[in-house]
């Protein structure tokens, strides 16, 4: 055998030990059960990279994709991946939601969780037409499998969640018809998204009372709070394309000041402004009140 026979054995062998340590390693943070301790909240945390990506997006009614591992619109900093149902507002709720009741119990545990209990905790009815809904966007959340890549201010890896191991919104979850109770599971790793309190807490009391065909206000709720600048601008392409909005952009334009003034409304921002940036692209400049910032 040459020597740069030996050499590219070596590195081969190499790789192969390093590839099979980071899926022992990935593989133990997704069945070793964790606490997430998240002071001062009830219901409302969720972490910020998924805030300002279109992993969630106020879609149209019958508008919903399906993803293949496709790569959705997210800050330079984080890479995400998808796969399964494209998630709107309403099946952000249920994560968050889910992620408070899981709150007395190690991420990775069994959560028992009464279907009529969640739906109070969501503000919506009691009866079938609901159920039937839960239903349908658990299971959604189930299927769904997500790939996160956070990054470095110089683009080297930070953190990965989901690159050895597939990563599940709901990692298990049965139903007891008897009961009429959910016992879900959630992934350890959802800790590490959490990590470096890089996580936005939302006014649930107020998310709860936005109006019926406001999602889009949803939305910018939760984009709004990864911030603790009072005065924030954002590219009207951009937001329009983490929005999966598909129409025109003056459509957009006239949604997205209908979505604002609905925040307004319930004080969740104070004023906001669509106007043209130093560089002449449009761009939606929002004011959040001082007891906010």
């Amino acid at each position: 055998m040459t020597e740069n026979s030996k050499k590219r054995d070596s590195l081969a062998w190499l790789k192969e030990k390093t590839e099979t340590i980071a899926l022992n390693s990935e593989q133990k943070a997704a069945e070793t059960p964790r606490a997430l301790f998240l002071p001062g909240f009830d219901v409302g945390a969720f972490p910020n990279h998924l805030n300002r990506s279109s992993f969630i997006a106020p879609i149209a009614r019958g508008r919903r994709k399906h993803h293949h591992q496709t790569e959705m619109v997210t800050r330079k900093d984080c890479v995400l991946e998808y796969t399964g149902e494209q998630l709107d507002e309403a099946d952000g709720d249920i994560i968050m939601a889910l992620i408070a009741f899981a709150q007395p119990f190690p991420l990775g545990a069994f959560v028992p969780l009464n279907r009529a209990k969640l739906l109070h905790k969501l503000n919506r009815n009691t009866g079938k037409s609901q159920y039937d809904w839960l239903y349908k966007s658990m299971k959604r959340l189930r299927e769904g499998v997500l790939f996160l890549e956070a990054r470095k201010p110089d683009g080297s890896t930070r953190y990965t969640v989901g690159k050895m191991q597939s990563f599940n919104i709901l990692k298990e979850i049965e139903y007891d018809d008897n009961s009429e109770t959910y016992t879900f599971v959630l992934d350890p790793r959802w800790i590490i998204m959490f990590g470096n309190r890089e996580y936005s807490l939302i006014d649930w009391d107020k998310r709860m009372q936005i109006g019926r065909g406001q999602d889009m206000a949803k939305t910018l709720q939760r984009l709004v709070a990864t911030s603790n600048n009072q005065v924030q601008h954002y590219a009207l392409d951009e937001l329009k394309s983490k929005m999966e909005y598909s129409g025109r952009i003056r459509d957009f334009r006239d949604a997205v000041a209908r979505a604002c003034l609905e925040l307004e409304r319930l004080g969740i921002i104070e004023n906001h402004k669509i106007e043209d940036s130093t560089r002449g692209k449009q761009q939606l400049s929002i004011w959040i009140p001082l007891s906010s910032a």
